[in-house]
């Protein structure tokens, strides 16, 4: 089961902070993020990668992005 981090309405560096919060616990599977700027996308998903996460999809949604990270 994915899970969802909702940092839509947060400026940086929140949405990186809550979603490194989430990769820490340990658990394998999906994240999914939501953010509604550029630099929040580009911000979550260069540290995601940094620490092994792939991102597998980024989507449109609405005003922002759906970014869905994977691992294991």
């Amino acid at each position: 089961m994915s899970r969802i981090v909702d940092a839509r309405g947060l400026s940086c560096p929140q949405p990186v902070l809550i979603t490194m919060k989430e990769i820490k616990k340990g658990e394998l599977g999906e994240i999914i993020v939501l953010v509604d700027t550029d630099t929040s996308r580009e911000n979550v998903r260069r540290a995601a990668k940094s620490q092994g996460w792939q991102v597998k999809n980024i989507d449109s949604e609405g005003a922002g992005s759906r970014i869905t990270l994977a691992k294991g």
